[in-house]
């Protein structure tokens, strides 16, 4: 089965010059933990809740004052639409993450497809991914 069949289309965004605090609100109001940073249409990087909290917070950087872009980090990781389930949870267990931003071979913002999506799916595939992303980094 592949990506764009099980992923969720609809993937709220950001801006890399939105503020951390703006940020933050987005994903309070809609309940993520990881925020995809698009400049026009091109993913550039992914935002987490722990990012704000861990990277920001606990370095004293102001929320009002620091923008996205100066808390982006290594190239986001992604997977491409026509990439099978199985491709998904082998991306999901070597580089450690639940979420993958799905793109188009425009490279433009598609989806968003979880491990939950993949438990749903391909149980097995699933499995292995968990197994992968729970080993200490």
């Amino acid at each position: 089965m592949l990506i764009g069949q099980i992923m969720t289309p609809e993937v709220i965004v950001a801006s890399p010059n939105d503020t951390l605090r703006a940020a933050a609100k987005t994903m309070l109001e809609h309940d993520l933990g990881i925020l995809p940073i698009c400049d026009n249409g091109e993913l550039i990087g992914m935002l987490s809740d722990r990012d704000i909290t861990i990277r920001a917070v606990a370095r004293g950087l102001s929320l009002d004052d620091t923008r996205i872009s100066q808390l982006l980090g290594t190239e986001a990781r992604y997977m491409f639409e026509d990439q099978t389930v199985e491709d998904a949870a082998r991306c999901m267990k070597q580089f450690q993450v639940r979420r993958l931003p799905v793109l188009n071979h425009e490279h433009h913002l598609v989806g968003i497809v979880s491990l939950a999506d993949l438990a749903l799916t391909d149980q097995h595939a699933a499995t292995e991914a968990l197994a992968g992303i729970s080993e200490p980094a």
